[in-house]
């Protein structure tokens, strides 16, 4: 059976989370396949808040097989802390559940100190990272360097192996005359985690192609978004993996012939948070109005770093970018109701750069830092849209403004959040 794709289409916190758990209900497995717990996906059950950062979150549905692919970076302790806290919640988490890739690899304390070193090192350049020591586990993957989730098997080799690697990274902290990694501790830490580990960590590729073939469902669960991506995103204020649906492809290890259907997933406007171009970012009062809405967890305020989002109109250039990137079947749209009682609606449908008019997204953070959107102006609505469950109770002119986006981006619309809560979705 097919395999679904969800993707960020914007710079991340798009909603994911929830069009992840709304599929996984039709779904025998929910495979996610980069990033690390720098990302972080909120689904909103009732009274109950569930906040995942590592964990995919088909993991709230009963019967659902949750993988952890060889593309993304685990830290070990932060994975047994989030499975520690969902539990308290009442999910259920075992080695029957949940499997890790024995292909991922390990972020140790070592990589986020190196993390904030570089951030700090570049100064007023500073890429603006969730200091989780994200890229430098990438580098150490990609230098044929890093630790992987399989060595925690044999835990004796694993130790002297993490001792390796810490003993290397503080000769680096030490030359940049900075705090040391305490070895001993480190070691003692992660070789508990790695007995507690190690039942969950199987080769996950093996399993997903014996799985495909036997006609499971596969909902593959993308972090961040397609203008973080560090081949096509806003260079270098990118991640460092492939949040994209090619990364979906080599993160899994999956062949694309699996593949039926992507989704992207994006706001109904524009947010970003940390450093890079925004090309309609605003200040003020609608961007006060965009960001809060008095909800907990409802607001614009990221859920792995707590700061605040920048916000803007929505970007219809970076959108049709994003399709063309990912190759989508169809478009899920969030936060709809956050739009009710704006007068008017802003899309960017082209920019100006340097006196010449863009349709599609530049490829140099330089173009983009000349770019100024060009908009088409929607008139908004009065009505609360949040009770929604069908198109017809939506407004005209919120049919309007979803059918223009659907034509901007020659992509359907098959979905749109109207509130944070499973069944506050209106389905096409």
């Amino acid at each position: 059976m097919p395999m679904t794709i969800i993707i960020g289409a914007q710079w991340g916190d798009e909603g994911k989370g929830r069009f992840v758990d709304w599929l996984s209900q039709e779904a025998n497995i929910v495979a996610r396949f980069s990033g690390g717990d720098n990302a972080g996906h909120t689904v909103a059950l009732g009274d109950e808040v569930y906040k995942l950062h590592l964990i995919p979150s088909g993991i709230l549905h009963e019967n659902i097989i949750a993988i952890m692919g060889n593309g993304m970076v685990i830290n070990p302790l932060s994975l047994l802390a989030e499975m520690d806290r969902l539990r308290s919640q009442g999910v259920h988490i075992t080695p029957d559940n949940l499997y890790i890739s024995n292909r991922a690899h390990i972020v140790t304390p070592a990589h986020i100190a190196l993390d904030r070193l570089n951030e700090m090192e570049r100064g007023e350049g500073a890429i603006g990272t969730t200091l989780k020591g994200i890229g430098p586990t990438y580098l150490d993957k990609t230098g044929r360097g890093g630790l992987r989730m399989g060595q925690m098997v044999d835990v004796e080799r694993f130790a002297e192996d993490l001792q390796a690697h810490l003993q290397e990274k503080n000769e680096i902290l030490a030359q940049a005359g900075q705090p040391l990694v305490d070895v001993e501790e480190t070691i003692q830490k992660f070789v508990d985690a790695a007995h507690q580990i190690r039942p969950y960590i199987k080769d996950t590729v093996h399993y997903l192609d014996e799985r495909l073939r036997q006609g499971a469902r596969v909902v593959c669960e993308g972090a961040q978004g397609t203008l973080l991506d560090v081949d096509h995103g806003s260079y270098p204020f990118v991640t460092s993996s492939n949040p994209t649906a090619g990364g979906a492809i080599t993160g899994l290890g999956v062949g694309p012939t699996r593949v039926d259907r992507v989704l992207g997933v994006a706001k109904s406007f524009s947010t970003r948070v940390g450093g890079g171009p925004m090309p309609t970012e605003l200040d003020g009062e609608i961007a006060d109005r965009l960001r809060g809405t008095g909800s907990q967890f409802w607001d614009e305020y990221g859920t792995t770093t707590g700061r605040a989002r920048r916000c803007g109109w929505l970007d219809a250039v970076t959108l049709r970018y994003a399709v063309a990137i990912n190759g989508f079947t169809e478009l899920a749209l969030t936060k709809l109701d956050i739009l009710s009682g704006l007068d008017e609606l802003k899309i960017a449908v082209a920019y100006e750069i340097d006196g010449e008019r863009y349709e599609f997204a530049p490829s140099t953070i330089e173009e983009y830092a000349k770019a100024t959107p060009i908009y088409e102006t929607l008139p908004g609505w009065s009505e609360d849209v949040s009770g929604a469950r069908q198109p017809s109770d939506l407004p005209q002119a919120a049919l309007d403004y979803i059918a223009r986006i659907s034509e901007l981006c020659q992509v359907p619309v098959f979905a749109v959040s109207v509130g944070p809560e499973r069944e506050q979705l209106v389905q096409f």
